[in-house]
């Protein structure tokens, strides 16, 4: 069985959305397993037709008849955007993504209350703020490592007093710690869940050892290497493990280690929503990105020539790719460039030990006055990543549908297997 990986080796938002769907429309998928991260998560696929879709939660191959999604123990689950996410689903042509998403029960529940927190908290940085989504993810999963025997969970929408009094505490210390919230009464909420609970499949850790079993099954990372909580430039980082570590994780369990194949997924530019590091970021580069507006959370979509040190430290830190998949090809030109390496010579960064966040600060220090040097723009972008990361590029993107994916891990396959 040959399960695929799929992890971002930016910052977040090279494709991997539109990378999962292609995996998806060329071969025969059993599930989605959605590995880390939470509703912040944004995988656009656009389809041939014109519809289109921001999946958050769901996995990016529910375009497809058929196709899974299962939500592991690692993502925090949004029951509340689950159902706003659905509701959009239902109106682009599939009706059905519920009945197709299974729920591990382990995995953490974020609430009105984190997500009223994670902003508030945001919003009183100003200037130091760390980029957040504002959808309490992090916060989610700081008060679950801070108070693990009350943080709700998505069993528990199956158990209303459990969850109600689990939600009160958790509305109550948070309300002591930063004042009111923006967030409505519990009892308000505990309809939703109940709603939840009784519409999805929750389930425990032995489903998905069926799934892997059942068929191949695509791992959809959300955000990127680069954001990683031990191994991003701290602080401007994310409350998830975003290399392949839960993923393999999740296999091992399985008894079915060493099954999968491992892509990284890149942009021929280098991003990043929010504050920290960017070294080649350049203004006078000619691109936008509607799906990526400025918010009072993240702030502004920024963009930058390909830092191919940068994405080395990422595949250091990911442990290495089979093959990389490059996206957003359709803007490569004589203005984009490379960098190889910074202006004080440096060309690789070396990862550190998990944990040592001042390291990490440290380095993000550096980062912040580093400075690129820009080669010219390549003639053959693919060759010139796969040359400057010692990876082959096995999927190439020139547009958002996957009839515009071109490369090894799709030319075997038949394209424009009909959506749902």
């Amino acid at each position: 069985m040959n399960h695929v990986l799929v992890v971002d080796l930016g910052y977040g938002d090279a494709g991997k959305g539109t990378v999962v769907d292609a995996l998806c429309a060329t071969r025969p998928v059993h599930t989605v397993v959605r590995f880390n991260g939470g509703a912040q998560a944004a995988h656009n696929v656009v389809l041939r037709d014109g519809r289109a879709h921001t999946f958050a939660q769901f996995g990016a191959g529910t375009f497809r008849p058929g196709v899974r999604t299962h939500l592991a123990r690692h993502v925090v689950v949004d029951p509340l955007a689950l159902a706003a996410e659905a509701d959009h689903l239902a109106s682009v042509g599939v009706p059905d993504a519920f009945d197709r998403l299974t729920v591990d029960g382990e995995a953490l529940l974020a609430t009105p209350y984190h997500r009223a927190a994670n902003r508030a908290r945001e919003i009183a940085r100003g200037a130091d703020r760390h980029g957040s989504c504002g959808l309490g993810v992090g916060e989610a999963v700081a008060y679950g490592l801070a108070h693990p025997d009350e943080a709700p969970r998505v069993a528990d929408c199956r158990r209303p007093a459990v969850l109600r009094r689990r939600l009160t505490a958790l509305r109550d210390r948070l309300t002591a710690e930063l004042g009111a919230l923006d967030a409505p009464p519990v009892d308000d909420c505990l309809p939703a869940y109940a709603a939840f609970a009784d519409r999805v499949a929750i389930v425990d850790r032995s489903w998905l050892a069926g799934a892997l079993r059942a068929g191949t099954c695509v791992f959809e990372g959300a955000q990127g290497v680069l954001l990683d909580e031990w191994h991003g430039f701290h602080p401007y980082t994310t409350w998830s493990t975003t290399t392949f570590a839960n993923a393999e994780t999740l296999l091992a369990e399985a008894g079915m280690a060493g099954t999968a194949q491992r892509l990284g997924v890149l942009r021929v530019t280098t991003t990043r929503h929010g504050p920290g590091p960017l070294v080649t970021e350049d203004p006078a580069l000619p691109f936008t990105d509607p799906r990526n507006p400025t918010n009072e959370w993240q702030g502004r979509f920024r963009f930058g020539h390909f830092d191919a040190v940068a994405h080395r430290y990422a595949l250091d830190v990911a442990g290495g790719v089979d093959g990389l998949a490059l996206t957003h090809l359709d803007l490569a030109g004589p203005h984009l460039r490379m960098c190889r390496r910074y202006a004080d010579g440096l060309d690789r960064l070396v990862p550190g030990p998990p944990g040592d966040l001042d390291r990490q600060a440290a380095l993000t220090a550096r980062l912040m006055l580093a400075r690129p040097v820009l080669d010219e723009s390549p003639t053959d972008w693919p060759a010139a990543v796969s040359e400057a990361l010692r990876a082959p590029v096995l999927l190439t993107s020139h547009g958002p549908t996957a009839e515009e994916k071109e490369g090894p891990l799709v030319n075997a396959f038949c394209i424009g297997r009909a959506p749902a």
